[in-house]
């Protein structure tokens, strides 16, 4: 991958007319009602729900077979909220590591209170799972199959300070 220069104030004005044409002083109503589940992809559904399960103190829920592909498990865990985090195996498939592509997930932030924020943190340095700290609130690492997440100690609907919901 090559980085490309940046114009930095072109972006600022380019964010700024978005701002102004899709952001109406008075919302609509979503036409959803939140987020079922992200599924994920699991190389060992074992080693999996050990790290969500025993380090991130996210229960697991549910294991059932993928509807999809005979053989393979889906299996949810509860992060809280109503909401759920869930992975698919696909014994069989040759699946190639994680990578980041366009279209692909960047990385998946979940909310967690300011306490459970450190006590997530002093488990990741436990098991020894190297994580990066952006802002005082956020923690980035990367789960056992690679894919990025992110523990953000900011409540639900506020991003560093800045309302978003």
């Amino acid at each position: 991958m090559t980085d490309t220069p940046l114009n930095l104030a072109a972006l600022d004005a380019g964010r700024s007319e978005l701002r102004a044409a899709y952001l109406p002083d008075t919302r609509a109503v979503s036409s959803a009602r939140g987020i079922h589940h992200t599924a994920l992809i699991s190389s060992d559904a074992e080693r999996t729900i050990r790290f969500y399960q025993e380090i991130l103190e996210f229960p697991l829920t549910e294991i059932i077979e993928n509807r999809d592909y005979k053989g393979s498990n889906h299996f949810f865990f509860d992060v809280g909220n109503g909401n759920l985090m869930a992975f698919f195996d696909f014994p069989g498939l040759d699946l190639g590591p994680y990578a980041e592509v366009l279209g692909g997930l960047h990385h998946l932030a979940i909310s967690v209170t300011p306490e459970s924020w450190r006590h997530l943190r002093s488990k990741l340095d436990a098991a020894g799972v190297p994580y990066q700290v952006e802002s005082g609130t956020s923690i980035y690492f990367r789960d056992p199959d690679g894919a990025r997440i992110e523990l953000l100690a900011d409540p639900l609907g506020e991003m560093y300070g800045t309302t978003v919901l």
